[in-house]
């Protein structure tokens, strides 16, 4: 697994680890049932504390979106992207989002351009058009 992170970034590492995971899950390079780096592999990799890729598995943990067993390590759980979202993660989501838009729009995005980089990130993620 190849991540990218922004050691300057104002988003803790964590954070980004796990942004980094849901982004390669979402474009199809870590596919359902792909085992993940131990959190010591990932640490050495990334050159940073085991205790932090440690969090970030923690938190895509309790996310649903990954598993870990003392036996088979991190995995990404096999119904991960499949089916209806659940309305708690939705409204979690949701909540996220607004803020992003918000962001954007104090920043002077303009909302074709907003709309065309959303569509831009979902083609990214294999969503068809026929979805939206």
């Amino acid at each position: 697994m190849h991540l990218i992170l922004d050691l300057d970034s104002e988003a803790p590492i964590y954070q980004q680890i796990r942004d980094r995971v849901v982004e390669a899950i979402a474009e199809g390079r870590l596919a359902a049932g792909a085992s993940l780096p131990s959190t010591r592999q990932l640490a050495v990799d990334l050159a940073i504390n085991f205790h932090t890729v440690n969090k970030a598995y923690d938190l895509l943990r309790r996310e649903g979106i990954i598993r870990i067993s003392r036996k088979s390590g991190a995995v990404v759980r096999p119904d991960a992207g499949q089916g209806p979202a659940e309305p708690q993660a939705v409204a979690d989501w949701e909540r996220r989002a607004r803020t992003l838009l918000a962001e954007a729009v104090v920043r002077g995005v303009p909302r074709e351009e907003l709309v065309d980089r959303i569509r831009v990130a979902l083609d990214g993620f294999g969503v068809g058009r026929g979805d939206t």
